[in-house]
């Protein structure tokens, strides 16, 4: 997400390097730039505007103070006008109230609304420990009542049943009068989504807000819509009191103009980024750490967050002990490594959360594009027990053999082979205290200077 306005803000900032002071002169084709990176990122028109005009109030004038360049000057300031435009600070949900809290999703059909029930329900019960209800009242859609209880079996939520001759209302209260017998934390309600808004569905979710009295009434939203997400948000918050937005599918939205003009447009806080199909691709929306990946500077508090929730802290700690004691890292490692990174949502998405690498060229994310991984772990997965402890005896047959059950070639087999090398040779300087020394080494070879200074204690 914010590819396109990244790769353009920070060029901008470049070619005002050397200059003294901001000036009216040297600013004006910077704003312009600005201007055209923001709309060209489908940011809506009197957002553009407005940000752009409080910029250029701020930065005019304003001296280098110590050792800021312009450039970085402008940066702090255009870092701090997009947290206001975002909302500032991040709109936690709100459940305090008598359980069961009801929260309410709405939507247009194919904006993700399903999905992100369950995503919300599994990041309730991981990450706020709470006892989750859903129930779908989607009437219409014939798959859209199954799909949910298979989706709440994965992510291991309670599904209350419903049927396409049920009225959606009947539905409702017989979910929320469920949910108070059965000690539910939080009852999750799906409704019926339009391929447009219209004045039948506007009538009947207004009709389950009465019911339900939900304490929170999500609008779900597809990013890639750009300008449309922010207009099709207030015509809901016309016709429902919205409490914010869930921003789905922004994994593969480059421009990241919906995330920059819904709460400017609405009033409405983004609450939630949906950053991937899996049911764990849910993120809190922090306006300070996006405003931070769109300049570059990355999200290192995102990244450690996600380490902290995905990361098997034993497996990592076993491969820790065992690099430290200099005993072999096998093939077992390396998989396990990459998956791993799977689970953190693949390495493109851990890239842009990494200081420097969200303006990395291209051609680094799609060197370690998730397909590729996948590829890996599959010719690992197609060795013998034998093989991945004891690689020095992978060759001419055995990879024809490995490569034909794993469904690839035997170049990339050799490929595969290559890089475990290298990484086995980076885990041997680990091996007692030698980090640092490998951690220098890495100095100054990744983008944007992302490795800081590393000295010895005296």
């Amino acid at each position: 997400m914010f590819e396109n306005l990244s790769e353009r803000l920070l060029r901008t900032v470049k070619n005002l390097r050397g200059q003294g002071r901001l000036t009216e002169d040297n600013i004006k084709d910077a704003l312009r730039e600005v201007r055209m990176a923001l709309l060209e990122a489908d940011v809506a028109l009197p957002v553009t505007r407005d940000l752009i005009a409080r910029v250029r109030e701020r930065a005019v004038g304003q001296e280098v103070l110590l050792s800021l360049t312009p450039g970085q000057v402008l940066i702090k300031i255009v870092h701090e006008e997009l947290i206001r435009v975002m909302g500032e600070a991040n709109a936690e949900l709100n459940l305090r109230v008598q359980p069961p809290a009801v929260v309410l999703m709405a939507g247009l059909q194919g904006s993700g609304k399903t999905t992100s029930v369950a995503k919300l329900a599994r990041w309730l019960k991981e990450r706020q420990h709470k006892k989750t209800l859903v129930v779908s009242c989607d009437v219409y859609r014939p798959a859209a009542i199954e799909q949910l209880r298979k989706l709440a079996d994965e992510v291991g939520a309670e599904f209350f049943p419903s049927t396409l001759d049920q009225e959606p209302e009947t539905i409702a209260r017989q979910a929320l009068d469920y949910a108070r017998r059965h000690g539910i934390d939080v009852l999750i309600v799906d409704t019926a989504g339009r391929l447009h808004v219209d004045q039948e569905m506007m009538a009947e979710i207004q009709r389950l807000h009465s019911v339900l009295d939900p304490i929170e009434t999500l609008f779900v939203v597809d990013s890639m819509t750009g300008q449309d997400a922010a207009n099709t948000a207030q015509a809901f918050n016309a016709a429902l009191p919205l409490t914010g937005v869930v921003l789905t599918k922004t994994d593969g939205d480059a421009r990241g103009g919906a995330a920059l003009s819904i709460r400017q447009i609405t009033g409405k806080p983004i609450k939630f980024l949906g950053v991937g199909e899996k049911t764990a691709a849910l993120e809190p929306f922090f306006p300070d750490r996006v405003a931070s990946r769109i300049l570059g500077m990355g999200d290192v508090l995102g990244l450690v967050e996600e380490m902290e929730h995905k990361v098997d802290k034993e497996k990592a700690l076993k491969l820790a002990q065992k690099v430290q004691k200099g005993k072999g890292f096998t093939l077992e490692d390396f998989r396990e490594q990459m998956e791993q990174m799977m689970n953190m949502g693949g390495i493109a998405s851990l890239l842009d959360k990494m200081p420097g690498f969200n303006a990395a060229a291209g051609a680094l994310k799609d060197q370690a594009a998730d397909k590729e991984v996948k590829r890996l772990v599959a010719i690992i997965n197609s060795m013998t027990p034998q093989e991945r402890r004891v690689p020095d005896l992978i060759k001419g047959s055995r990879k024809r053999r490995i490569a034909a059950g794993s469904g690839t070639q035997i170049q990339d087999v050799n490929r595969l082979l290559k890089q475990f090398d290298q990484a086995q040779k980076m885990m041997k300087k680990m091996k007692g205290g030698g980090m640092m020394k490998m951690l220098r080494g890495l100095q100054g070879k990744l983008p944007m200077g992302a490795m800081p200074s590393f000295k010895p204690k005296s």
